[in-house]
This record gives structure tokens, C-alpha cells and sequence, in this order.
């Protein structure tokens, strides 16, 4: 199937009260197991190239790996570049063949990040790519503090901007390890009352399961961006490995072991919002 865009899987999830899973992919074993786990759900999936990704993958290759996966899959499959500071960095993800990038101006003034949002919606439409951005800034468990979304500035970013989704900040973390962020509703409800567009949560990990549910069923949210429970899942599997086969040194022989959890836990993940 051709790998889809970003607005392609997330107007019929808005409408249907769903949600797709922005799985963090750092691997390609994990990648795998997160198409078969949509696979075998029956929903779409995007696949996130985020930082820490880029810099161990460049996106030519992970371009055309992400293409791959989806273009053999039963499943729309999106193609993401994840957290780009840079019109050059968005640039290069669809040059990669890239089918949606997000551009992170939340650490900008408003009108600044107004302007370099637009002009990355500017660079991508002409090549049929979907741009998410953010406004507000979603801080980071034991790190930097986290800057609850302004509604009118939201507004003004989804209305100036054009751009396909929206990431906000209302309490969700990234790299929580519990789940135990609290949602503001009453600021969800305001943002949503200034714009139109799809709504995504990052660090959605730390969002309890019930609450999740809730907001791809009764909001404009429709897209979760999850890794730690994921990464979670694989580091401790790959240790029961590693332990229960003391003489196993085939790097392809561990990773391969890690697959049927990961996918479980994907498949547990979106099963929640669909």
C-alpha cells in the first residue's frame, strides 16, 4: 500500500473518535513490530524519526526504510520526521521521502514561530507532505519544566500557519515512566474552541490508558506520540534475554527476540483509542 500522509490517517480518526499512534522508532526491528502490530489491529501507524533517531539513522536511510515497511503493509503507514528545529532539517526529511514532518518552534516567540511554521507548511504541501507543529512546550520528567498552551496563540499558529495538526501542552510529559499526567480538560477545551485542526499529545506514555481513551473519543485529539512505554518494553525484554541465553552474541538474534513484546505492547497501546 502506498505509505500515507499525516492528514490522510488523521481526519477519518477525528471523525470516527479515534486516534493513531505515533509510535518513536529506533530500530528496525522495532519498526517492524509496530506495522505488525497495526497489522493485526487493523488501524494505521505512524512511524516517528525523532532526534536521537536522526542522529544514529540519517533520514535517507530511514526515509526509505519507513517507506518500505509501509509499502508492504496491509495498514496506511506514515512516514514521520519528529521534533525538527529547522526548515533545513524539515527539508531534508522530505527530500528522504519523508510523508509528514513535524517542525518544533515552541521554544520561539509566537510570531516567530508563526513564520518559520508557515513557511515549512509552504516547502511541504508543494510536495503533498503534511506538517504538524506545536505551540506551548511539553517539558520532560526530571528535566525542563513544561509551558502550558496559550488558546489565543494556538489559534493564531492553526489559522496563520495552515498547518495539518497541531501539538499542544496541557499537562502530558515526555519520557514519563508512569502513567500519571493529569489533563488539563478545561485548557484542551479552549484550544479546541480556537481551532480546527487535529490536536496531538506528546509524551502520551505518561497519560493513563482511561484518559487516553477519553480524549480520542470525546476531543480533537487523534494523535499520541508513545516511545517510553515502548522503550520500556524492549529494554526489559531484551534483558530477560540476554540473562535467560548467557552465550547468545548474535546482535540480529537478540533484537529478533525482542519483537513479539514489542508488537503485544503496541497492539495492547492502540487497541485503547481505535
Amino acid at each position: 500500500m502506498p505509505v500515507a500522509s499525516l492528514t490522510d490517517v488523521l481526519v477519518p480518526a477525528r471523525a470516527a473518535g479515534r486516534a493513531v499512534m505515533g509510535a518513536v522508532v529506533l530500530g528496525w526491528e522495532d519498526a517492524e513490530a509496530y506495522v505488525a502490530a497495526a497489522e493485526e489491529v487493523g488501524c494505521p501507524i505512524i512511524l516517528q524519526a525523532g532526534p536521537k533517531f536522526r542522529e544514529t539513522l540519517p533520514v535517507a536511510i530511514s526515509g526509505l526504510m519507513f517507506r518500505t515497511l509501509g509499502e508492504a503493509a496491509a495498514v496506511p503507514v506514515v512516514a514521520h520526521v519528529d521534533h525538527a528545529k529547522s526548515i533545513d532539517e524539515c527539508r531534508a526529511g522530505i527530500d528522504a521521502g519523508f510523508t509528514s514532518v513535524m517542525y518544533d518552534g515552541s521554544a520561539l516567540p509566537v510570531a516567530d514561530n508563526i513564520a518559520a511554521s508557515r513557511a515549512v507548511v509552504d516547502l511541504a504541501h508543494r510536495h503533498g507532505v503534511s506538517v504538524e507543529a506545536e505551540i506551548g512546550f511539553v517539558g520532560y520528567d526530571s528535566g525542563a519544566a513544561s509551558q502550558m498552551t496559550d488558546a489565543d496563540e494556538a489559534g493564531r499558529l492553526a489559522a496563520e500557519s495552515g498547518c495539518d495538526a497541531l501539538a499542544i501542552s496541557v499537562g502530558n510529559v515526555h519520557l514519563q515512566t508512569e502513567a500519571m499526567a493529569k489533563i488539563d480538560l478545561a485548557r484542551l477545551a479552549e484550544i479546541e474552541a480556537v481551532t480546527d485542526c487535529p490536536l496531538v499529545i506528546h509524551g502520551a506514555s505518561g497519560v493513563p490508558a482511561e484518559m487516553r481513551r477519553h480524549l480520542a473519543q470525546n476531543t480533537a485529539v487523534c494523535k499520541f506520540n508513545v516511545g517510553t512505554e515502548l522503550r520500556q518494553t524492549f529494554g526489559a525484554t531484551l534483558r530477560r534475554t540476554l540473562a535467560d541465553n548467557p552465550d547468545m552474541f548474535d546482535r540480529g538474534q537478540m533484537l529478533r527476540a525482542t519483537k513479539p513484546a514489542l508488537t503485544a505492547m503496541a497492539a495492547e497501546v492502540m487497541r485503547n483509542f481505535i
